[in-house]
């Protein structure tokens, strides 16, 4: 069986609810939604990947600001990759010029650092010192581990297969985020290179129940009370819900991604590596249709975010949703667009 009751991590935390909004980074997870979602007794989470340490101590500052209730932190685990070849870079400029020449944006200098410091990220979270450090791509150094545990800080890993979670569970996580192939967002396969299990969250659940001793939190799919329900009768402790608040009035979603959502409630989705170099879920557009028959021409992780980030800018500025990564995952139905704080409400309430 899972932990017991009295054990969980989220009980600790003193949450009313048993519930993450998911760490969406790259605009979505403001610092409202993060406070928002704190304050209505969930856990805010901010998605702190493409932030530098001072934005990250920065961003915790202002949430604190607006709650004393606890908030998490989440960032993406480093993988190291060799130079990108001359001659791979020249084919992705050359595959994307004349979506550049549309946008009115110059053509890209790529060149390494390809992201953020980790190290420098990490130290801000043990400075910060959120609720919660959560992770994807993979395992935490040992010694990161053993800094968190000194600072009194619990870790959340994400696991996309019972493989992934039980390396996770002896690495000394506190819990782990099972996400289901339905997530919107990058998927949080360990390998960047490697193929994605595509394993639904009733599968994964059913997989890592009575086998993964610490608690599991649902992730992937889930947009209403009666998900929230299913999920926590299958074994898991809490519930990540990301699409569900990117209509929220406090989410930071741009104008251009938000009105691509509201659309239609069938959001046609699916994963694809053209934004970033990794597997991520989200509704199909102009630039994923068109870029994912040209797979030569996709950068690895993360190279491929940063030269595509210029881009997806020069979208949001015009307007256009066809060049932005509009993450979402399979779940249906109209998105709520009031308070995050009633959304919270109602599925609860539910």
């Amino acid at each position: 069986m899972s932990a017991p009751m009295d054990s969980n991590l989220f009980q600790q935390l003193g949450l009313k609810h048993p519930l993450i909004v998911a760490p969406m980074a790259g605009g979505p997870s403001s610092v409202d939604l993060v406070a928002a979602a704190s304050a209505a007794g969930a856990l805010g989470a901010m998605g702190g990947a493409y932030s530098n340490a001072a934005a990250i101590e920065a961003f915790a500052a202002q949430v604190r600001q607006r709650t004393d209730k606890p908030f998490s932190i989440n960032l993406f685990i480093p993988h190291l990759i060799p130079e990108v070849a001359a001659d791979r870079v020249e084919r992705a400029v050359e595959a994307t010029a004349r979506y550049r020449r549309e946008l009115e944006v110059p053509s890209p200098q790529l060149s390494p650092p390809y992201e953020e410091d980790f190290d420098a990220q990490f130290e801000a979270v043990l400075r910060v010192k959120p609720a919660c450090f959560s992770f994807v791509f993979g395992l935490l150094a040992a010694d990161h581990v053993s800094e968190a545990k000194k600072a009194g800080i619990p870790l959340i890993g994400t696991a996309t297969t019972l493989d992934e979670a039980r390396a996770l569970e002896e690495s000394g996580v506190d819990a782990v985020t099972l996400q289901g192939f339905e997530a919107g967002g990058h998927r949080g396969i360990f390998g960047a290179k490697a193929a994605d299990p595509e394993i639904g969250i009733r599968d994964l659940l059913a997989q890592c129940v009575g086998t993964i001793r610490v608690p599991l939190i649902a992730a992937g799919g889930i947009m209403t009370g009666r998900d929230i329900r299913a999920a926590l009768q299958a074994g898991a402790q809490a519930v990540q819900m990301g699409t569900a608040f990117l209509a929220c009035i406090e989410a930071g979603t741009s104008a251009p991604y938000r009105k691509k959502l509201l659309e239609t409630p069938e959001r046609r989705t699916r994963t694809t590596r053209v934004f970033s170099g990794r597997f991520a879920r989200g509704i199909e557009n102009r630039f994923m249709i068109e870029m994912d028959g040209k797979p030569d021409a996709i950068l690895p992780f993360p190279a491929q975010n940063k030269f595509t980030r210029d881009m997806r800018g020069a979208s949001t500025t015009k307007g256009s949703a066809d060049f932005l990564s509009l993450w979402s995952g399979t779940g249906k139905g109209e998105l709520w667009q009031g308070s995050a704080a009633d959304l919270i409400g109602r599925l609860f309430a539910e």
